[in-house]
C-alpha cells in the first residue's frame, strides 16, 4: 500500500467542540476512503487552542516556538490537509486565519485540502464559500470541490444515512482521491542551505 500523511487542523476553542467532532469524523472517514485506494494514511491532528500563544506571539516576533515550528512543518510535509475552523461573525476564527497567517507561502501549493467548518446555525453555511475557499485559493491548495458544513441541528439529527454523513463520505473520497494521484510530500531538510554559500560569504 501506497503511505501517505494527513494532516488535521481543528480550531476548535472548547474541549470537547462540534469543530474537533467534525474533523475527526472528516478524518476517520478519508482514512477508510484511502484503504480502499490501497492507500495508508497516518494521520495528524493539530488543535490550533493548545498553539494560541505561541501563534500570536509569532505573528509579534516573527519566529515559531517548539510547538508551533512543529506544526508548521507537519502541514508543510503532508499529503493532504484537513482545515476546520468554527464560524464567528459570518467568517472563520480569528485564531484559524492566525495559523494559516504563519505558514509559509508556498507550504500549501498544489496540496489536497478539505475545508470544512461548525456553527450554531445553517445561515453561516456560506461562510465556506466566501471565506474559507478563498483563502486557500490564495495559498494555491487544491481544495476538493466538496465542503462540509456542521450546524448545531445537524448532530442531533444526523444518522449513518442523514445528509451530513454523505457529505462527509464524498469530501473524504475526494481528498482520498486527490492524495493517491500525487508523489509523496517531500519534507524540507531543516539544516538545508537556502542561500548559495557563496553568497553567504559576502
Amino acid at each position: 500500500m501506497k503511505q501517505r500523511t494527513l494532516v488535521v487542523v481543528s480550531a476548535g476553542l472548547s474541549q470537547p467542540s462540534s469543530t474537533r467532532l467534525l474533523a475527526d469524523r472528516l478524518a476517520a472517514a478519508t482514512v477508510d476512503a484511502a484503504a480502499e485506494r490501497a492507500i495508508e494514511l497516518h494521520v495528524k491532528t493539530i488543535e490550533l487552542r493548545d498553539l494560541a500563544h505561541d501563534i500570536t506571539n509569532h505573528l509579534l516576533t516573527g519566529f515559531p516556538a517548539g510547538a508551533l515550528r512543529e506544526a508548521l512543518e507537519a502541514v508543510a510535509g503532508a499529503d493532504g490537509v484537513i482545515a476546520v475552523s468554527p464560524i464567528f461573525t459570518a467568517s472563520y476564527s480569528g485564531l484559524f486565519k492566525s495559523f494559516f497567517d504563519v505558514i509559509d507561502k508556498d507550504a500549501l501549493v498544489d496540496k489536497p485540502v478539505l475545508i470544512a467548518a461548525t456553527a450554531g446555525t445553517a445561515r453561516h453555511s456560506l461562510a465556506l464559500e466566501h471565506a474559507l475557499r478563498p483563502m486557500f485559493a490564495y495559498l494555491r491548495a487544491v481544495v476538493v470541490p466538496t465542503a462540509v458544513f456542521a450546524a448545531g441541528d445537524d448532530w442531533g439529527a444526523d444518522s449513518s444515512d442523514g445528509f451530513l454523513q454523505s457529505r462527509v463520505a464524498r469530501a473524504a473520497a475526494e481528498l482520498a482521491t486527490e492524495v493517491g494521484r500525487r508523489e509523496p510530500a517531500a519534507v524540507a531538510d531543516p539544516f538545508a542551505l537556502t542561500v548559495d554559500f557563496q553568497d553567504l560569504l559576502k
